[in-house]
Parts: structure tokens; C-alpha cells; sequence
């Protein structure tokens, strides 16, 4: 897509970024804004419906794009915590669904339960009892997810690898210990790993050969 299209993208994103609402008290403007940029990468799908290696593609990132901005909405207010969790899950399961399962490379599951695990093990000596299983479910759905944008290729590799890395910060800082610029550091990762998995819809299928 040529960068006119994408720049609702880029334009609510600085209004996120500059306007910094979730920092103040829940409200559904603060939703509005955290939730905008990913419509705007729905809205640039369904303008390119035959993008990828068929429509089906395109419109599974979509129905996978508005879970997640149901999941922004619900983590605007802390007690909608576990149906954001709900939401996000069936956004990866989307995508795993639209990254397809061949060509199958299971070597890749090597790095990724040798990075899970370890992290897992650590979160849920964090988490809360009623959290542990909703969170176990999740992050086995975001693993199966890296693993399938990891052997999809292109820009899918990258943006999955991305939005491990945006939910592993948002663990740490949620539970374990929170970071410095935290929130930069995650919504950054976030909105660049919906940009990326976006954008392998306009990509050759034949990457997932490679």
C-alpha cells in the first residue's frame, strides 16, 4: 500500500502517543483513541479485499484486528481484564488460522519453548489463582501464533515476533515488576506488530516457502 493509505494509521497513533489517554482515568474516549489504529488497519484491508494470496487472508486479519481492538477497549478498565484476555486469544488463533500450517517447520518450536517456558514459569508465580489458567490458555495461543507468522515469512515473521515481544513486556510490567517507559515500550511493539502482520497481506504467498 502506498503511504497515503496507511497514514490514518500513523496519524492516530501520534494522537495516542501525544494525547497519552489511558494514562488517565478510564474513560471511552480513552478507548476510542487506543482503539483507532487498528480499525484504521481494518479499514485499509477491507479496501483491498483481494490483497494476499486470496480474500479469506485479508478478511481473517481483519475479524483478527477487531478482537484485538475489542481487547484495547477492555484493558481501558482493569476488571474487564479477562475478557481482554478472551479477546486477544481469539485474535491469535485468527492469525494462526490465517498464517496457515504449511510449510509445517516444527524446528521452530525449538526457540520458542525454550524462551516460553522459563517465562511462564515465572509469571505464574505472579499471578493471581483465578489468572493462571485464562493466561495459560492465552499464552499457548500466542505461541502457536509466533510459530506460525515465524513460518509464514515476511513482514508476518516480524510482526509475530513483535507482538510476543509487546505482550512478554506487558506480563513483566502488569505482574512481575513494572518497567521504565513501560507503556512506550509495549504500545510501540503493539502497533508496529499489527503494522507488519497488516502488511503481509499485500506480500506474495511464495514467502511461505521460504
Amino acid at each position: 500500500p502506498h503511504l497515503g493509505s496507511l497514514s490514518p494509521f500513523f496519524l492516530t497513533c501520534t494522537a495516542y502517543f501525544l494525547l497519552w489517554i489511558p494514562e488517565d482515568p478510564p474513560s471511552r474516549v480513552g478507548a476510542l483513541v487506543k482503539c483507532l489504529p487498528v480499525l484504521c488497519l481494518v479499514r485499509l484491508l477491507r479496501a483491498n479485499p483481494g490483497s494476499g494470496s486470496s480474500g479469506g487472508y485479508s478478511l481473517r486479519l481483519q475479524v483478527a484486528l477487531l478482537f484485538s481492538a475489542l481487547r484495547d477497549v477492555f484493558l481501558i478498565w482493569p476488571e474487564n481484564f479477562l475478557y481482554g484476555v478472551l479477546a486477544f486469544g481469539m485474535a491469535q488463533l485468527l492469525y494462526s488460522w490465517a498464517f496457515g500450517f504449511s510449510p509445517l517447520r516444527s524446528g521452530l518450536l525449538v526457540p520458542i519453548v525454550l524462551y516460553s517456558l522459563p517465562f511462564s514459569g515465572l509469571l505464574l508465580l505472579h499471578l493471581p489463582p483465578d489468572l493462571v489458567l485464562p493466561v495459560s490458555a492465552y499464552g499457548l495461543a500466542l505461541s502457536t501464533m509466533l510459530w506460525r507468522g515465524l513460518a509464514r515469512g515476511g513482514s508476518a515473521r516480524w510482526g509475530a515476533l513483535l507482538f510476543a515481544t509487546s505482550d512478554s513486556l506487558l506480563s513483566w510490567h502488569t505482574f512481575i515488576q513494572p518497567l521504565a517507559h513501560g507503556r512506550l515500550l509495549i504500545m510501540t511493539t503493539y502497533y508496529a506488530a499489527q503494522l507488519l502482520i497488516t502488511l503481509s497481506a499485500f506480500q506474495s504467498p511464495k514467502l511461505k516457502t521460504h
